[in-house]
Parts: structure tokens; sequence; C-alpha cells
């Protein structure tokens, strides 16, 4: 079962779970265009520790990787357990990577470019950076949701397909619209997500990437839970550049593992001629293909959009 209180739902094209703690910022906020980075974010040496600048032992009781259930050293040859560890932190480095890249760019946003249009279609940059809010919370619960069973999805199989985009008139979607005119001031939705998010961050870093997670009735490895993320914060951040073409958009990394998930998702690659942002605007339906572009997709035109729940 999944979390109590948490329906499916969809927004923008990716569905959510609903339940909405709205808290009031801390009297003394910081700065919101700081934010708490994990050393992933910053670049440290990995295992260092960030208070006292010593390494921490990265070696497991039991002298190997612990495996899914907790218990001790993983079983199989070292080398494919190896292999298999390598893999799992590369998808929390991308996570942090990525999320601190999106996180970065809410907080260098001018008041002004709140009240702009999302490439979310019907949403506002707030109500885009509302969504995210909800959706650090989001990862907050799964992350602090693990289970023994074996995994039934991954990060490919997590997302459930349609080719209907959203029509704007789920009910959760209208609430997220009214929760970010709530905060009226800029600075507090900034704060909110800096909070959470940052939280989110650090949970993700400091997370057993081989252990299972519960979320939606299914169970996935962390790493894949992480790895549909990146998925998800690299189409939010083009849905925050698009009418901002003065904000960074996404990291290279991002946009490439994003791409291949989708192309896996869809089954077929998408041309090589276009390029990684694109693929993932039209291939999700956030924009249609040009005249040209519809004529390099061939047959893979008439079966777009693959919209994401």
């Amino acid at each position: 079962m999944d979390t109590a209180g948490r329906a499916a739902r969809r927004v923008n094209g990716v569905r959510r779970r609903g339940a909405w703690k709205h808290g009031a910022p801390h009297p003394r906020a910081r700065d919101p265009r700081e934010h708490t980075r994990t050393p992933r974010e910053t670049g440290a040496r990995p295992g260092a520790d960030p208070m006292s600048g010593r390494a921490r032992s990265g070696v497991r009781p039991g002298g190997g990787p612990a495996d899914r259930s907790g218990g001790g050293p993983a079983t199989g040859p070292a080398w494919l357990s190896a292999r298999r560890g390598a893999h799992y932190r590369a998808a929390v480095d991308l996570f942090c990577r990525s999320w601190a890249a999106l996180r970065a760019a809410v907080a260098g946003l001018a008041d002004e470019d709140f009240a702009r249009p999302s490439g979310c279609a019907g949403w506002l940059v707030r109500d885009l950076v509302c969504h995210l809010v909800i959706d650090a919370q989001d990862v907050l619960i799964t992350l602090a949701t693990p289970v023994t069973a074996a995994p039934t999805r991954d990060a490919v199989t997590y997302w459930e397909v349609s080719g209907t985009p959203p029509a704007g008139d789920d009910p959760l979607d209208a609430l997220t619209v009214r929760l970010a005119a709530a905060y009226q001031d800029p600075a507090l939705l900034r704060f909110h997500l800096d909070d959470l998010g940052s939280a989110a961050g650090r949970a993700a870093d400091a997370a057993d990437p081989g252990r299972t997670v519960g979320t939606r009735g299914e169970v996935l490895t962390t790493g894949e839970y992480l790895t549909a993320y990146v998925l998800e914060w690299t189409l939010h951040h083009l849905d925050l550049v698009a009418g901002l073409p003065q904000v960074p958009g996404p990291p290279a990394a991002g946009l490439a593992r994003s791409r291949e998930l989708l192309e896996r998702i869809a089954g077929t690659p998408f041309p090589a001629a276009l390029p990684d942002s694109d693929a993932l605007r039209i291939g999700t339906g956030r924009r249609a293909p040009s005249g040209a572009e519809r004529t390099r997709l061939g047959a893979l035109a008439g079966r777009l959009p693959f919209v994401l729940g």
C-alpha cells in the first residue's frame, strides 16, 4: 500500500500524490537565494565529512556493500556488487546535481518572474514552483518508506504513459494554483522550496540506493526511484525556463539521461538531429513539432505525445 493520505493524481502530465501540509516559513528565515547544498552538490570528495574534513569509511560492517534488506554484505561476486553499487551511486549523483540546478534556478528568479507563464499548460512560474515544493515533500516521504519486498518497477516502468495531455480540470491542479497564490510574496515560496528541497537533497544523498522503497503501490530500489526523478526534475526545469531564456537550463548530463529514459519508454530513439531539450519537450507534448521536425520524426510523430503519469 502507498502511504495513507497520498492520492494519485496528474499534474501537467506527471502523476503526483496529493496530501499537502502547508507550513508557514520560520520568522528568522535565511536569505531565500541561499540554499543548503550536499557534499555531492558542492563537489566535495565522496566520503568526506563536511564538518571535520576527515574521510568517513566507505566500508560497511561485514566488509562489503549492504544488501537491500539491510543485513550484511551483498552476496554474489565482488565485481558484480561493485558494479551495481557504482550504478546506483551514479543515480544518486545525477539526482542531486539535477535537483540542485533546478533549485538554484528558482533561487535566482526575480520576483516578477513568478508571474510569468511556465512551460506547464495553464500554470504560472509560481504554480510550478509550488508543485516543486510538493515534489520535495513526496521525495522525503518515499525515502522514509523502506520496504523489504522485491522491486516491481524501475525508472522506466515507474511511469504510466498515455497519449492524452492533461485538460487542466483536475481539482488538485486547481489546489496547487490556490496554494501558490496564497504565498503572495515570492520570497516565501523561494524559502519553502529551499527548506524542503534542501532536506530532500540531503535525504537522497544519504540514502542507500540499493534499498527498496514503496511508492504509488509499487516497489523500486532507491536508485531507480531517484533516476525516475531525474526525468521529473529535468522536465520541470525545462518548464521553468520556457519563458525565461536568461535562466540557466538543466545540466547536460540530466538532459541526456532523461532523453535516454524517454526513448526507452517510447521503445525507439528520437532523431539524433533533435537536441535533447527539444526531444523531451516534443516527446512529452510540451510543444508541437515543426514541419521539419515532424519530417525527421517520421512514423514516431504519429505516436506522440508520451504523457507521463
